[in-house]
């Protein structure tokens, strides 16, 4: 470390870096009047989504406002795990941005 220079932030208990992936949990809230990131739920972050959990409309709001959020294609966000729940795993494949992009503390 350079003299001056900040440590690192410890990371959050809500994402992990692995390899070019970024592994994000997260707890979805469905149905909101705007999409946005809403502080933390537990060990996840919590998102709340300006769509109704019907017919994939809130998981592919969440790919959106993912892959604007970290500055990457919609194709390189997946839900892992969660599919149909409100927590899930989300894996964004090599994130321009980090996490922070989403929220900070």
């Amino acid at each position: 470390m350079t003299p001056g220079a900040r440590p690192p932030a410890p990371a959050a208990a809500w994402y992990r870096r692995d390899g070019g992936r970024l592994v994000l949990q997260l707890h979805v809230q469905p149905g909101a009047s705007r999409t946005e990131a809403a502080g933390l739920h537990g060990d996840c972050l919590k998102v709340r989504l300006a769509a109704r959990a019907v017919d994939g409309e809130a998981n592919a709001c969440l790919i959106g406002f993912l892959a604007q959020a970290l500055g990457v294609p919609r194709r390189a966000v997946a839900i892992e795990a969660g599919l149909s729940a409100r927590r899930k795993r989300v894996v964004v494949q090599a994130p321009q941005r980090g996490p922070e992009a989403l929220w900070t503390d």
